[in-house]
């Protein structure tokens, strides 16, 4: 008997549509689950669904999953909780996290799904690759406690970063963004909200992750002598300015890239991508990342929702996407 799922593709740059796609048998180490919600990255996926994908990173921004090829089409993204309906014993029935595009269902190595555990509820668990991503900028970042730490940019990684943070002793963690209604989010995450021209400054660490320019610019602007920002955003085909003049060299500032593809180097030799993002699955358990949810749509509804959030015209920080009755 044939197995047909539903998937949504990028046709081409700036639409999108769903199609059906016949699922391959399962082989004896494969799972077959169905999706219960899976998540929108904004910056990425709408990035990829603008097309503004650079030809030189066409290699490096692919997907675990994705089938097609940039600009499209493709299918992409890599967000998904579901329930496994066959695979090995231990598995059966279990909510799973998967690195999995936006499909209803689908067929993979058994070793590619990491169990949620039963403290982190199934719609909460599509932010584990968001988390995960947060996890890793703080392996690169290393911060100590007391540390005064600013982070620039309350979008979905940004916020995370803080939310992490938030945990660390004695740490004075400032979520800074343009736009004053993310202090609401800040406030969830027990986590102080400035506006940019506001933000504390003498910072030890600065983790930006608004994509701008002068996000970028504020960020050196608000260290200390020595400090260090911690680069997490991408900026695609768009190319940057940064100040490098005036007292950058006399003050010893650092600027440093972070970049989830690679298991941080500070703990490469010792953690696996799998210990990361169970790590990201058992922080998940906190409810306070509920915040970081903001809009959710039903998956037949993919193609006339992801223009929206690519234009701006839907604002906010995850969207989830729903599947069937979940």
């Amino acid at each position: 008997m044939e197995r047909v799922a539903r998937a949504f593709w990028l046709r081409s740059p700036g639409h999108g549509e769903v199609r059906e796609v016949p699922l391959p048998e399962p082989g004896a180490d494969d799972v077959v689950v169905r999706a219960l919600f899976s998540g929108v990255s904004r910056g990425t996926e709408t990035l990829v669904f603008r097309g503004g994908v650079p030809e030189s990173q066409y290699a490096t921004m692919r997907a675990p999953f994705q089938e097609g090829e940039f600009p499209g089409p493709v299918k992409y993204g890599y967000l998904n909780v579901g329930v496994v309906e066959e695979g090995p014993a231990a598995l059966l029935g279990r909510t799973v996290f998967s690195l999995y595009p936006h499909q209803t269902r689908f067929v993979v190595p058994a070793s590619a799904v990491t169990p949620v555990p039963e403290a982190v509820p199934a719609a909460r668990a599509v932010l584990a690759g968001t988390v995960e991503t947060a996890v890793n900028a703080l392996w690169d970042a290393a911060p100590l406690i007391g540390d005064r730490i600013a982070v620039i940019g309350a979008g979905m990684v940004g916020a995370s970063v803080a939310a992490v943070l938030a945990r660390f002793p004695a740490v004075r963690v400032q979520l800074v963004d343009a736009n004053p209604a993310r202090a609401g989010v800040a406030e969830a995450l027990g986590v102080d909200f400035a506006l940019p021209e506001e933000a504390a400054g003498d910072c030890d660490l600065v983790v930006h992750a608004s994509a701008t320019e002068a996000g970028l610019a504020r960020a050196l602007e608000l260290l200390a002598p020595e400090g260090t920002v911690l680069e997490l955003s991408w900026y695609g085909d768009r190319r940057v300015s940064l100040p490098l003049g005036e007292a950058f060299h006399s003050r010893r500032l650092v600027v440093r890239s972070s970049q989830v593809g690679t298991v941080s180097p500070a703990r490469g030799s010792r953690r696996t991508f799998a210990d990361r993002l169970a790590l990201a699955l058992e922080l998940l358990a906190d409810p306070a990342l509920d915040a970081l949810v903001s809009g959710e749509c039903a998956f037949e509804e993919l193609p006339e929702v992801l223009p929206r959030l690519a234009s701006g015209e839907l604002s906010g920080l995850c969207h989830r996407v729903r599947y069937g009755s979940a």
